[in-house]
C-alpha cells in the first residue's frame, strides 16, 4: 500500500501501544476495535475496516507485529483496540487416556524443527490447519481438533516476545542483559 493509495476518508494509524501502553482498561474497551487474523497482523503496511465501519491504513515500522489487546493512535489521536480474529486452527491436547505433558513438549520439538507458528499453552499446542501435521500430531498419540480460535503464536527465540522493536522506537537496551537487576552470589561469565 502506498500513501497514494489511501482515499480521504481512510483514516491513518501509525503509533501500536503494545498490551494497551498502559491505558486505562475502560479507555480502551470503549475503543474502537481491528479485528485481524494472524497474517494481517505481521503486516506493517496494510488497510482494514474497523468495528464501527471505517476505513484503517495501518503504516507502522517495518517488522511490527500486532497481538492481540495492542492499541493503535491514529493520526487524529483517536485509538483503535487490536483483536485477534478467529480463525481455523487445530489444537492439540495430551490423549487423556495415555498421554503425559511430555507428549506435548515433543510435539512442540517436532513443529519448531519445521518452523512451525506455534501458540504454546499450558494444556495445549495450536497452529495454522495443516492435513499433514494433523497426521504427524496423531501419529504421536495426540488429540488434535479442528477449532476456530484466535491464534497467538509464539514469536521466535530471535524476536522480542510479541513485538518488534526497531531501534529507537520505544524499547531500551541501556541495561546489562547479565545483571538481571539482582545479586545472587555469583557473577554471569562474560
Amino acid at each position: 500500500m502506498t500513501m497514494a493509495s489511501t482515499s480521504s476518508t481512510t483514516l491513518l494509524a501509525t503509533r501500536v501501544l503494545p498490551r494497551g501502553g498502559g491505558l486505562a482498561r475502560a479507555l480502551l474497551a470503549r475503543a474502537p476495535a481491528l479485528v485481524l487474523d494472524w497474517a494481517q497482523r505481521q503486516r506493517s503496511r496494510f488497510e482494514a475496516t474497523d468495528t464501527l465501519g471505517r476505513r484503517i491504513g495501518v503504516v507502522l515500522p517495518r517488522g511490527t507485529v500486532l497481538r492481540g489487546g495492542d492499541a493503535l493512535v491514529l493520526a487524529d489521536g483517536g485509538l483503535l483496540r487490536v483483536e485477534a480474529a478467529p480463525e481455523p486452527l487445530l489444537r492439540v491436547t495430551a490423549c487423556p487416556r495415555h498421554g503425559t505433558p511430555l507428549d506435548l513438549l515433543r510435539a512442540a520439538y517436532h513443529l519448531g524443527n519445521r518452523h512451525v507458528a506455534l501458540q504454546i499453552e499450558p494444556d495445549h499446542l495450536q497452529l495454522e490447519r495443516d492435513p499433514v501435521l494433523a497426521d504427524l500430531l496423531r501419529g504421536l498419540h495426540l488429540d488434535v481438533t479442528e477449532v476456530e480460535a484466535p491464534f497467538e503464536p509464539e514469536s521466535g527465540a530471535y524476536g522480542h516476545p510479541g513485538h518488534a522493536h526497531p531501534h529507537g522506537h520505544g524499547h531500551r537496551h541501556d541495561h546489562d542483559h547479565d545483571d538481571h537487576g539482582h545479586d545472587h552470589g555469583h557473577r554471569h561469565a562474560p
